[in-house]
C-alpha cells in the first residue's frame, strides 16, 4: 500500500515538473474520446448512405423495370411463317420451248429454295427458261428495293436528279446515284420520290410495264398491281412506294420484261414462252414499245455494276466473275413471308440472258441470296459454253407487232 502511494506521488512529482508531459497526457486522452466520438459519427453516416443507396437502387430497379415493360411492348419482332424451302417446284412446267442448256442452269441454281426463276433473251422476249412457272406466273409480290431502277430511270427521264446529283440527306452526308443503286439505300430514293410526286412516279411505272401483264397470250399469267392514288402518307406516302415498293405488286416476267429492255437499249417486248418446238421454229418477237431511255441506261449502269461488284448483290461473286452482270435486289416482307428479288442482266458480247431470281420464305429468304442463286446460273451458263461465240437456234425475224398492240 505504501508502495502504491509512493509510486503515485512520483507521478504527480514528473508532471508537475515535466508539465509537457501533462499536456500530452490530456491530448492522448482527448483524442481517444474524439476518435471514439468520430467513429461513432462514421458509422452513422455510413448508415445513413446504405440507406439512401438501398431505396436509390429499389427505385432504379423500379425504373429500370418499367423501361423494360416498356421497351418490350414496343419492339417489334417480326415473325414469318412461310418456308424458304420447297420440293417439286418443277411439277406441271412445260418445257418443251425452252433452252434445254438455260433450264438446266437454273433448276441447279434454284435447288430447294422456295422461288423461281425466270430467264429471256433481251433481243426478242422469248422466254429461255421458267421454273416454278405456277409461282412465276402469280399476281406477283412487292417488288421491294428493285422499284429503286424504275425510280432512277423516272428521275432521270425528268431531270429530277443526273447521275452525279449529291442528294442530301443529312446535315453533312450526300449521296449520288451509283452509290444509291449499288448499296440500295433508301433514304436517297425516298428523297427522289418525293420531288418526282406521285403522277409521274405513276406515269412512268406504267410506261416500263408495272400494273399490265408483261406476256403474250400466256396461259395462266395473273396481273400485277399499281395502286391509282398514293400510298397514305401515314405509311409513307411516295417516299416508301419508291423505296420498298409499298402498295406495288410486281410479278417476276414485268421484271424481266423491264430488265431486257434496258439490256437492250429500250424495247420493251412481250415476253413469249414457246411451249412446242414449232413455236420455237415460228417465233417473231413482239413490241410492246419503245422506251425512251436508251441515253439513261449509261447513267444507271455504274450502280447496277456496283450492286455486283460492291453493294447489295456482291454474293454473285461468290459464283461468278468471267463476265459482267448488272443487277438490284430487293429484300421486303410482307404478312409474314419475306420476299428475296434479284432482277439481273449479263453484258456481254456473246449469249446475252435476262435472270430474275424471286424467293419467298422467311429468314433466309433474301434479296443477296437471290443474287447468289443468280451467279451459281451464270456459273452453269459459263461453264457449259453459253457466253460463247455460237449459232443461232432461233430463226431471224425482223417482223415485230407495232407499238400499241393488244393482247
Amino acid at each position: 500500500m505504501l508502495l502504491k502511494r509512493s509510486a503515485i506521488a512520483v507521478l504527480i512529482n514528473m508532471l508537475a515538473l515535466f508539465p509537457c508531459l501533462g499536456a500530452a497526457a490530456a491530448t492522448i486522452a482527448s483524442h481517444k474520446t474524439h476518435t471514439k466520438s468520430h467513429k461513432i459519427t462514421e458509422t452513422t453516416t455510413a448508415q445513413k448512405k446504405m440507406a439512401r443507396l438501398r431505396h436509390s437502387s429499389k427505385t432504379a430497379a423500379s425504373r429500370n423495370a418499367s423501361a423494360y415493360q416498356v421497351s418490350q411492348r414496343h419492339h417489334y419482332y417480326e415473325h414469318f411463317y412461310a418456308s424458304s424451302f420447297a420440293d417439286n417446284q418443277v411439277e406441271g412446267d412445260i418445257t418443251a420451248g425452252e433452252d434445254p442448256i438455260v433450264r438446266a442452269a437454273a433448276v441447279e441454281a434454284l435447288g430447294n429454295m422456295n422461288g423461281t426463276i425466270v430467264a429471256i433473251d433481251p433481243d426478242s422476249g422469248r422466254v429461255l427458261a421458267m421454273v416454278n412457272q405456277k409461282l412465276a406466273l402469280s399476281a406477283g409480290a412487292q417488288p421491294c428495293s428493285t422499284i429503286k431502277v424504275a425510280v432512277a430511270l423516272a428521275a432521270l427521264s425528268e431531270n429530277v436528279i443526273t447521275k452525279d446529283t449529291q442528294v442530301p440527306l443529312a446535315k453533312y452526308w450526300r449521296v449520288d446515284l451509283t452509290t444509291a443503286l449499288a448499296h440500295s439505300n433508301n433514304a436517297y430514293f425516298e428523297a427522289v420520290g418525293r420531288k418526282l410526286g406521285f403522277e409521274k412516279v405513276s406515269y412512268y411505272a406504267h410506261q416500263f410495264g408495272l400494273g399490265e401483264l408483261a406476256g403474250w397470250n400466256i396461259e395462266g399469267e395473273h396481273l400485277g398491281a399499281f395502286p391509282a392514288t398514293e400510298l397514305d402518307q401515314k405509311l409513307g406516302g411516295v417516299g416508301k412506294m419508291c423505296s420498298f415498293g409499298e402498295s406495288i405488286s410486281l410479278t417476276p416476267l414485268q421484271l424481266a420484261a423491264l430488265m431486257g429492255a434496258i439490256a437492250n437499249g429500250g424495247m420493251l417486248y412481250y415476253v413469249q414462252h414457246p411451249t412446242t418446238p414449232e413455236d420455237i421454229a415460228n417465233f417473231i418477237p413482239k413490241l410492246k414499245r419503245k422506251l425512251d431511255i436508251g441515253p439513261l441506261i449509261p447513267e444507271i449502269s455504274d450502280g447496277m455494276a456496283g450492286a455486283v461488284e460492291y453493294g447489295t448483290a456482291r454474293l454473285l461473286r461468290t459464283n461468278f466473275t468471267e463476265e459482267p452482270i448488272l443487277g438490284k435486289t430487293g429484300t421486303c416482307s410482307k404478312n409474314g413471308t419475306r420476299f428475296g428479288w434479284f432482277g439481273s442482266y449479263a453484258n456481254t458480247e456473246f449469249g446475252r440472258i435476262v435472270t430474275v431470281v424471286f424467293l419467298e420464305g422467311g429468314r433466309p429468304t433474301f434479296g443477296p441470296k437471290a443474287a447468289e442463286l443468280a451467279g451459281r446460273m451464270y456459273r452453269n451458263l459459263y461453264d457449259h459454253d453459253f457466253f460463247a461465240v455460237r449459232p443461232p437456234t432461233v430463226p431471224v425475224r425482223t417482223a415485230a407487232t407495232p407499238v400499241g398492240a393488244t393482247q
